[in-house]
């Protein structure tokens, strides 16, 4: 396994990130446990959950499971850089959801023993939260690392100059302010390069890229589809809209000698400003399979005809649209 630093910090994580989304509504808590402890074999130490994972309200069934996976010990806590999120509706109350220092404050303290941990090595803020201002969450967040709760603090699905605002107050109160962001990126979804990549080099932010396959989209569904493996409808639309260049992806893949999945991966890694991003196994075969991408090196040439298929914006703002 490959390691690399959590942006500008002296933390370091796994080129892969574990997502565990599925753990509770897709993956059973034994075949959750298998594949925590098979990715620990691989050396995946980064994991990334969320108190909102397991989809029943107020429940944090996804982190239930982690920490019981933490309670059987063998140094599994101590080994893994431990991520969850705030922000999502944990209750039916006014306060039960995202950003005042109320929510944060409780929020933190559930998942923590959720978690059955006294600490969570970086703690994200799911959503921008628009109705709270900077002051008051980085208060919040300040206390939190005072305390030994929290080590450091990420975005998610933050826009570039949300990430520019909270990095530029925090930096006034002389806290170190975001030092991660989670967001939307694959060769079919590249609309960050526009302003959140440059953010994130500017401000030294890591970058987790969620959704790599584009839900699927880039795992071969083309192919897939003809051996008579069904997509529901969203994907199917998604097919449709998006025939053509899927057909040149699938084409260019097999030439290749890879499956697109691994290609997808393998694209983000070549990107110097990703940092890991996030695989959600559902199975031990499935996370076995994904160590492949780490062997893959896409040549210049290669991320060119890539770039042909899927364009993107055309570079960062405002380049991209303006001269």
């Amino acid at each position: 396994m490959e390691y690399t630093y959590l942006g500008r910090t002296g933390l370091k994580v796994s080129r892969f990130c574990l997502g565990t989304m599925n753990f509770g509504p897709l993956t059973n808590e034994a075949d959750s446990f298998e594949i925590m402890d098979s990715a620990l074999d691989r050396g995946i130490n980064f994991f990334d959950t969320a108190d909102v994972y397991g989809w029943q309200k107020g429940e944090g069934i996804t982190e239930q499971i982690i920490g019981r996976w933490f309670a059987q010990g063998g140094g599994r806590r101590e080994k893994v850089v431990l991520a969850t999120k705030v922000y999502g509706d944990m209750g039916d109350w006014p306060n039960d959801s995202r950003l005042s220092a109320r929510h944060i404050r409780q929020a933190c303290e559930a998942s923590l023993r959720r978690l059955k941990t006294d600490y969570i090595d970086l703690y994200q803020m799911h959503h921008i939260d628009r109705n709270t201002p900077w002051d008051e969450v980085w208060q919040a967040m300040e206390q939190l690392v005072r305390e030994g709760k929290v080590l450091y603090v990420g975005s998610s699905n933050f826009a570039g100059w949300h990430i520019a605002r909270a990095n530029e107050i925090a930096a006034r109160r002389h806290f170190l302010g975001l030092v991660s962001e989670q967001s939307l990126y694959n060769l079919n979804a590249r609309m960050i390069e526009l302003e959140v990549l440059p953010a994130c080099q500017e401000y030294g932010l890591a970058l987790i890229p969620w959704s790599p396959l584009a839900g699927g989209l880039l795992g071969g569904v083309l192919k897939k589809s003809e051996q008579g493996r069904r997509a529901d409808a969203r994907i199917q639309s998604e097919i449709e809209k998006n025939r053509s260049r899927l057909e040149a992806y699938e084409k260019f893949c097999s030439e290749l000698g890879e499956e697109p999945a691994h290609v997808a991966l393998a694209w983000l890694q070549s990107n110097p400003m990703v940092t890991a991003p996030i695989i959600g196994p559902r199975t031990i075969e499935q996370l076995d399979n994904t160590m492949h991408v780490l062997t893959i090196q896409l040549s210049p040439e290669h991320l060119r005809q890539l770039d042909e298929i899927f364009p993107g914006p055309g570079g960062q703002a405002p380049e991209a649209y303006a001269w």
